[in-house]
Parts: structure tokens; sequence; C-alpha cells
């Protein structure tokens, strides 16, 4: 099984388009391609109850869950508003840049 490519990587800044924590803005702190899911900061918070175990305590804690990579659109480093990515050639590497303005994405 091949895993799908994304557009998506971790690092990126990206806004949730769509469901409860629509408009929230973050970085992506983990991608899962083979679910086609994405782990951004601030986003998709829950308490989980947690037992303690040796090195840590117990408690209620706050964490992130994934969401799908469909749901998140990357930000247009120009103009902070959700663009599409595109790919093209750039002194021979392929390099990401914002459909919305043109802007490179890849360092």
């Amino acid at each position: 099984m091949t895993q799908p490519k994304l557009k998506i990587r971790k690092g990126d800044n990206v806004i949730v388009i769509s469901g409860r924590d629509r408009g929230k803005t973050g970085t992506v702190l983990k991608v899962m391609p083979v679910e086609n899911r994405v782990v951004v900061q601030g986003v998709n918070v829950v308490k989980r109850h947690m037992r303690p175990r040796p090195g840590h305590p117990g408690g209620i804690v706050e964490k992130e869950l994934p969401i799908h990579v469909s749901n998140v659109a990357h930000i247009d480093p120009k103009d902070q508003k959700p663009t599409r990515v595109g790919y093209k050639i750039v002194d021979g590497r392929k390099v990401r840049f914002a459909r919305r303005s043109g802007e490179l994405i890849d360092r």
C-alpha cells in the first residue's frame, strides 16, 4: 500500500475551514498520511482522564486529537488568508507555493 501524497507538512501554518474549531489557526504538529489526518496545535483539544504512571502524574490532561486534512487549509504568507497549494520547479527543486498570491511556502 502506498502512502497518499499530502500537501501539508509538519511545521506548516494552517487554518481550520470547517468543523467545531472553524477559524482557528495553528501549526501542524504531526501528519498521518495513511489516515489522511493532521494534528494542529490548539485545535480539536479534548480532556482526558489519565491514570498515574511511573514518571507521569495522573489527572485531567488536555491534548490535541487529529482532524481530517480536508478540514484545514494553508495560510497565505502574504495576506494570512486560506489558500490552495501548487508545485513548481525553482532552481532545480520542486517547491510549494500559495496559489492565492504566488508566494513560496517552502524556504
